[in-house]
């Protein structure tokens, strides 16, 4: 048995979470910056909605990563791009490939994750597709940061700067002369 996740403020309010990424064919990939810390919680059957199991009972787990992203569907105006994985069974051992060779520890807020759908696996099941197979690259947040570009400054922090060039011009002013505006 587990807990469902709960919303986070901003999606109660804002409606609903995230689209997922799709990979629908080889070659597909998403790319995109951490924007949530990442979260674990029990797969769920695709068509019943029921929390999934192993045979053996222990509950099939997935970590969900929510990515600010460049795609955008058309169809809805109100997509920012904001894309979530579900990140189990290979695309998971990618993952932790990428994070490894990054040297980072795990996957932080403000990394870059990169997913891209490589190849088919094996077969097993013939009622079932070939599993997917995936190939991941992690950024860490640090080294994200030193390739972003930098915001623009924050209101205040123009007000102070205006603020300080006044007092400057002030001081620089012979005693009794008034400022030029």
């Amino acid at each position: 048995m587990t807990t469902p996740s709960t919303p986070s403020a901003a999606e109660f309010l804002m409606g609903g979470g995230a689209t997922s990424a799709k990979f629908p064919t080889i070659g597909t990939t998403v790319t995109g910056r951490i924007t949530q810390e990442p979260t674990v919680e029990q797969q769920k059957d695709f068509t019943t909605g029921e929390a999934k199991f192993y045979d053996d009972g222990k509950p099939q787990m997935q970590l969900v990563v929510t990515l600010a992203t460049q795609e955008r569907d058309p169809a809805n105006p109100d997509d920012d791009g904001t894309r979530r994985l579900y990140v189990k069974g290979q695309m998971k051992a990618a993952v932790s490939q990428a994070v490894r060779a990054a040297g980072a520890p795990y996957l932080q807020v403000g990394g870059v994750l990169t997913v891209t759908y490589s190849r088919d696996g094996e077969r097993k099941n013939p009622r079932f597709n070939a599993p997917k197979n995936f190939d991941a690259q992690y950024i860490p947040a640090a080294a994200a940061e030193l390739h972003a570009t930098p915001p623009p400054p924050a209101p205040a922090a123009q007000h102070n700067r205006a603020a300080a060039a006044y007092q400057a011009q002030q001081q620089a002013m012979a005693p009794g002369q008034t400022p030029p505006f």
